[in-house]
């Protein structure tokens, strides 16, 4: 019997506005309002820090030793671990170019939204932002687009217009229902596709078929992989808001169900709690780190703390975070 909670679904009453599709012709706009309300703060509160978001990009190989307290142990070179009876690590130089790469979900399921964002909007903004402080540095950034399948490769390239080209194809983009998302498909194609080391930003919902997982722990043996996981807060909680009718964003399937029943209310949240959990917990399990993106939520604020966070796990790492600090990373 088919679950009745709608994991992929936006209430067809709307009692919230949402946010029309941007037109092509509107991107310049967008990634103008960007630069100057997002990306000027983000220079002043991180001044360079960023790059700590984009670590373990063009990295060369230049050393080898012996295995330390908090290094990564996805460095251990084990041919060299075997001959020399102890542990051994590749020590990387940073490249200057770095190359990164955007895994886009454009499936149905992110055009939700219960306020004045959708999914979709807060995923190309993102993407826009950290593209162009990439590309005002000299970097060079690419993507992949899925909706019902694989549907567009975005080769790496640097400069101002190529973020436009980017942002103008999440944008205006649109994905007809009737198949479910197979994350896993981008994920084993983008292992396939992206030959040097880069960052990639898996940006999705993770609103998927099963089996994604273990394609995105391959993607990180390679690759310095962060999963952006954009999500609005009626996924989570349902208020009360009388009948509603809930319709599967990409099959179509329509349900109708009492959100005054305060049983209902609470085994929804149950549920939702629930896949949150099984969620980061796979996230984990991957190796990968985490950035969560709200439609309610600021963006600055939420790359800001992420940014911080990867700052404290590098000096913890390099053992130049004081003692009484160590914990809290």
């Amino acid at each position: 019997m088919k679950s009745w909670w709608p994991r992929k679904a936006a209430p067809a009453p709307a009692p919230a506005v949402v946010a029309p599709a941007t037109p092509a012709h509107h991107a310049e706009h967008v990634l103008r309002r960007l630069e100057w309300k997002v990306i000027r703060r983000l220079d002043g509160l991180l001044q360079g820090d960023y790059r700590t978001l984009l670590r373990g990009t063009g990295l060369d190989l230049a050393d080898l030793r012996e295995y330390q307290l908090h290094d990564d142990v996805r460095h251990i070179d084990w041919n060299v671990t075997a001959r020399m009876q102890s542990p051994h690590v590749r020590v990387f130089t940073e490249d200057r170019e770095m190359s990164a790469w955007f895994l886009l979900d454009l499936s149905p399921s992110v055009d939700f939204g219960s306020g004045e964002l959708r999914k979709r909007n807060v995923s190309a903004e993102f993407v826009a932002v950290l593209a162009r402080l990439l590309t005002r540095h000299g970097n060079r950034v690419g993507a992949m687009l899925y909706g019902s399948g694989v549907d567009a490769v975005i080769p790496t390239r640097s400069g101002r217009r190529h973020v436009l080209h980017l942002l103008h194809s999440m944008l205006d983009r649109v994905t007809a229902e009737g198949s479910p998302t197979r994350l896993a498909d981008l994920l084993a194609s983008g292992a396939s596709l992206i030959k040097r080391r880069s960052t990639v930003f898996v940006v999705s919902d993770f609103i998927s078929e099963p089996g994604w997982e273990k394609a995105l722990a391959q993607l990180a043996q390679r690759h310095e992989v962060v999963a952006v996981r954009v999500l609005d807060p009626l996924e989570l909680d349902l208020p009360d808001l009388g009948l509603l009718t809930l319709r599967d964003a990409e099959s179509g399937e329509q349900v109708v169900v009492d959100t005054h029943d305060a049983g209902f209310r609470k085994r929804f949240a149950r549920i939702a709690a629930q896949r949150e959990a099984d969620l980061r917990e796979a996230l984990t399990r991957s190796g990968v780190d985490a950035l969560e993106l709200s439609t309610d939520a600021d963006l600055v604020d939420a790359i800001v703390r992420f940014v911080d966070m990867r700052k404290r796990r590098s000096q913890l790492a390099s053992g130049s975070l004081p003692a009484h600090l160590r914990h809290v990373a």
